[in-house]
């Protein structure tokens, strides 16, 4: 099993920290996640009651391929994801250059979490059709990878259409993809083209099963399993060595999470409400579970 942190809603001054803590304390990557802008949105958040986005004007989202680079510059091992990248709001060349760049600069640890998006006002302001966007990520993860490849390259296709040409740096490795979206098109997609599945919200365990199940159904569709790709998914339970077992047992090769929403008192208290709050709680987790597995 897997562990990641998920470092959502963090202050961007303390990510370089965060990376370093869990460099050290064992996590196995460190998710980052994307939006380009904040308004009072027209679009519907599609994650609450009330369609309104949990955070505020000043929440900040930092570029997670600067960020990543930062954090990567600071550490050895643990590797950087995002959850997830909306990279149908930019263009093909700028997401191409992006994560190649972050790729070779953390040693082929940076994975591209990517998804189609929900917020409607963020394509409008890019340029990019909201309209097309699952369509044009299709093309565009196909066509991502034949540029990442390096050399003289092509691609023609309904939405994309290029070469000969190449970009420099290209990673050394391939740049994992997972898609994240718990839509009936984005576990297709998976299927389809997914190195990995990533959930961007908290799961009870009665949805990761249900999710699972509709999952296995669309890679047996593809002639694929769930040995076949790598799924990272939030659980909605109290953190244990036995509870991560036994998701382990179904297929769920990780887990994401950010410690510090369970903070006790007491940890509040001696740590207050920034960074080294949540060293201490990250040091807690890596002791109470991920050393127990």
């Amino acid at each position: 099993m897997e562990f990641w942190l998920g470092a959502a809603f963090v202050d961007t001054p303390e990510y370089v920290g965060l990376a370093q803590a869990a460099d050290r304390l064992g996590y196995d990557a460190l998710a980052i996640s994307d939006h380009i802008f904040y308004t009072d949105f027209d679009a519907r958040y599609p994650y609450t009651d009330t369609g309104a986005p949990p955070y505020r004007p000043d929440t900040h989202w930092p570029d997670v391929w600067v960020t990543i680079a930062a954090m990567a510059a600071v550490t050895e091992r643990v590797r950087f994801a995002t959850n997830v990248y909306v990279a149908p709001a930019r263009d093909l060349f700028t997401v191409a250059k992006a994560v190649s760049t972050a790729a070779v600069l953390s040693g082929d640890r940076a994975i591209l979490g990517v998804g189609v998006g929900w917020c409607k006002d963020e394509f409008l302001q890019t340029g990019q059709d909201f309209h097309t966007r699952g369509k044009r990520l299709d093309e565009m993860l196909p066509a991502l990878r034949t540029l990442w490849k390096g050399g003289l390259v092509e691609h023609h296709g309904a939405f994309y259409d290029f070469g000969p040409l190449s970009i420099a740096p290209v990673p050394a490795e391939p740049v994992p993809v997972y898609i994240g979206g718990d839509s009936d098109a984005a576990l297709r997609r998976t299927a389809r083209v997914g190195d990995g599945w990533i959930g961007n919200r908290i799961y009870s365990e009665e949805q990761l099963g249900a999710l699972l199940d509709r999952l296995s159904g669309f890679l047996a569709e593809e002639g694929r399993t769930l040995d076949d790709v790598k799924v990272i998914a939030p659980i909605g339970a109290l953190p244990s060595a036995d509870l991560y077992r036994k998701w382990a047992d179904r297929g769920v090769a990780g887990t994401m999470a950010a410690p510090w929403w369970l903070a006790t008192p007491e940890e509040k208290a001696a740590h207050g409400d920034g960074l080294a709050l949540k060293i201490a709680t990250m040091e807690r987790f890596a002791a109470e579970v991920i050393a127990k597995m």
